[in-house]
Order: structure tokens, then sequence, then C-alpha cells
């Protein structure tokens, strides 16, 4: 029998280092669509449960930036609570990706993001893996520091929707 997690459509977007942005060498970031199931207010409950049977941690509840940063040392995942909003991926030269409610975006150390637009409503929630430092760099003058720690960060354990298998663990190569 299927599960709802089998039916999950998942896009993986790889992007190179702008000059500015460094992004992942190895790790695409990942959209799940439709990985859980909004309904109001229960909709940022349902998130940190996922997020959190799955060991991912460090909740934070709001928006997405409407300017470029990373994060040189953690992944990160952004399960879409409410309405919608496309978010520019890798940089300048990245992708534009229209994200909606129920949506959860897993993005590599040093992937870019920003939001270029979204609707009144939109919201998300926001962890990341356990053990990793958090840092947001937003300067492009951090980039070439940046980029070290961009590609020594380790695969986490567990991805934030499909645990110790799928998602993240099987298109992340291991180092």
């Amino acid at each position: 029998m299927k599960s709802a997690r089998d039916e999950l459509v998942t896009e993986a977007l790889t992007f190179v280092d702008d000059g500015t942005i460094p992004n992942h060498p190895r790790w695409p970031a990942l959209i799940h669509r439709g990985a859980f199931a909004p309904r109001g207010e229960d909709g940022v409950v349902t998130a940190e449960a996922l997020f959190g049977a799955n060991g991912w941690g460090g909740f934070w509840r709001g928006g997405v930036y409407a300017y470029d940063h990373y994060h040189s040392a953690t992944a990160e995942a952004l399960a879409v609570v409410s309405g919608w909003a496309d978010l520019r991926l890798g940089g300048e030269a990245g992708q534009i990706v229209r994200v909606e409610a129920g949506d959860v975006a897993v993005l590599p150390p040093g992937v870019g993001h920003r939001r270029e637009a979204a609707s009144e409503d939109f919201a998300v929630v926001g962890a990341y893996p356990p053990d990793q430092p958090y840092d947001e760099i937003s300067d492009p003058h951090q980039r070439t520091e940046a980029q070290a720690r961009v590609t020594a960060a380790p695969r986490p354990a567990t991805g934030p929707v499909f645990g110790a298998d799928g998602g993240l663990r099987a298109l992340w190569p291991a180092d």
C-alpha cells in the first residue's frame, strides 16, 4: 500500500557558484511538493511535527527575506504553511521557483535564496538539522571565507521530510 509520502513529487535544482553566491557544488536544492497538509494554524503545528519527527529543530516562523542570503554551515528547510511565494534560488543566475502551502524546500549549505513575490498570507516554518551551526550571510565579501564551510558541512543524518530514507539522504551524495 502506498503512503502519501510515496506520492510526493520532488524537484532537484542545481546551481553553480556565481561569484557572489557559492551555492553547493554537489547537493541540489530540493522542493518536495505537497509534503504535508496545512490547515490554518494547524499548518504550523503540522510542519513543526514533521520536522521534529525527523530530528530537525531550531524552528522559526515568518517569511523569507527579500534579499539574497545563504547559510554556509547548515542546511535549511522551509515548510510553506500558508499562501505562495516566488523564491529566487541560486542567486541572480539561479531560478525562480513558486512554492505553495504544503511544499517543503530543503536548501543545502551555500544555496542563495530570496523572496521575489508572495501572497499576503505567505508564511513558512523554518528548521535546521541538529549539530550544524547556524549562520546567515548576505555580504558578497564573505563568499570566499564561506565557501570552505559550505563544502565542509556534513550531510545531515536525516532529512526534514523523509527522515533517514529518501529525500536528501538519497539525493545528496555522501562524501
